[in-house]
């Protein structure tokens, strides 16, 4: 496993056989000169210093890795350590990345922020950083995702930024991302867009990862100061990859560390009821990227459904694909009924209500830990908190 290489990706943007850069020729030259740009700052000091100083003073780094003492004891097996970015900023994860692309885009000097956003979390974080650095902002949002996170909606729009309704094809994130790059065409002069997970044509998924490799770092060395040792497992929810490869990067050349991300199984595995992409899906191209997807069998893209939003897309990072290629990571598909659960075991045995993606990790790990020994330890991404599924939570009793 340590063979593994943490170059990914090469120079072409792959990641194996997966990844690559898809894009019309309009789009060619911007991505390049992203690109460019991002090779420009990211080993630059002064950029990663200015980026540091707000990760730590504005969105709240380092989070805790809290020991779920309470959780541990009622499944009865492994130590249950909570990955805390949930009590970041904005409410997850998203901040890392959108104050990193968002340093960038100034760097570019891009007046403008076009997003997409699903669960609203990567809406929300782009929003704040464009209010934070007086730019202009645009977040696109499938008709379906805005009804069911109508609190990250409101919180989008209070903090200046314009939120359009896509009301194409299944109204969620797929199509958002589709509106999004359509309008990035357009303006490409005065505008960046500040993708929100591990996917699209390079240099996406390797800037992404980047901008959240600070979750793995932050649990290696505080697993280490609590525990003594590595983790006998990580897992993490996966719907784009941002959280997961954000966890799981830095420990992949440790042999003894088990990963495991944990996908939408939605209602059923039959295909349009989930979004388990490595439970009925195959290589193909969508936005940008060559990695697993559902599609049909005339190589349409199939509709997913999960009950949560940030989960409901039928493609996976490139680079994930080459770690389940490679067997690396294990992925397994958590049910709407086992997340919500989950998330309601997690509240009333630890005071923490988490969002319904990352209530998919949790309920593996509810699966999973009774069956290790107690000497076992387990650190889980909890990459957000459960307020804005607060209405789905009640609808469900």
């Amino acid at each position: 496993m340590s063979s593994l290489p943490q170059t990914w990706p090469d120079a072409r943007g792959r990641y194996g056989e997966f990844g690559g850069c898809y894009v019309p020729e309009t789009l060619m030259g911007p991505v390049e000169e992203l690109n460019r740009a991002w090779q420009s700052v990211r080993h630059d000091p002064a950029f990663q210093a200015e980026l540091s100083r707000l990760l730590k003073d504005f969105a709240g780094r380092p989070t805790p890795l809290f020991h779920a003492q309470r959780l541990s004891e009622k499944l009865g097996g492994a130590q249950i350590y909570l990955k805390r970015e949930d009590l970041l900023h904005t409410g997850a994860h998203k901040i890392n990345n959108c104050l990193g692309q968002g340093l960038l885009a100034q760097r570019m000097g891009k007046r403008r922020l076009v997003a997409e956003t699903g669960a609203g979390q990567h809406g929300v974080a782009t929003a704040t950083v464009a209010a934070l650095l007086g730019l202009e902002c645009v977040v696109y949002m499938g008709e379906e995702d805005m009804a069911r996170q109508a609190p990250n909606v409101f919180r989008m729009r209070l903090l200046g930024t314009e939120v359009v309704g896509v009301s194409a094809g299944s109204r969620t994130l797929k199509d958002a991302i589709n509106e999004a790059m359509r309008e990035w065409v357009t303006n490409v002069e005065s505008t960046h867009y500040l993708l929100g997970s591990v996917l699209g044509p390079h240099p996406y998924p390797e800037m992404v990862r980047e901008f959240h490799r600070v979750i793995g770092q932050e649990a290696r060395r505080q697993i280490l100061e609590v525990a003594g040792r590595l983790p006998d497992y990580l897992f993490a929810c996966v719907g784009g990859g941002s959280n997961s490869i954000g966890l799981f990067y830095d420990f992949l050349g440790d042999a003894s560390v088990k990963m495991v991300g944990v996908e939408a199984g939605g209602r059923s595995l039959k295909l349009g009821e989930h979004a388990a992409r490595f439970a009925g899906g195959r290589p193909g191209v969508l936005h940008g990227t060559y990695t697993y997807m559902l599609q049909t069998d005339d190589g349409m893209v199939s509709t997913t459904h999960s009950v949560s939003a940030g989960l409901d897309y039928p493609a996976i990072g490139p680079e994930h694909a080459a770690l389940f290629r490679a067997g690396r990571v294990e992925y397994v598909p958590a049910s709407d009924g086992e997340a919500l659960e989950a998330a309601k075991t997690l509240a009333r045995t630890e005071g923490i209500i988490p969002a319904l993606e990352s209530a998919h990790a949790v309920a593996e790990v509810i699966k999973r830990a009774s069956a290790m020994s107690r000497a076992s330890i387990v650190v889980v991404n909890l990459s957000g908190r459960g307020d804005k599924d607060l209405g789905i939570f009640q609808s469900f009793g």
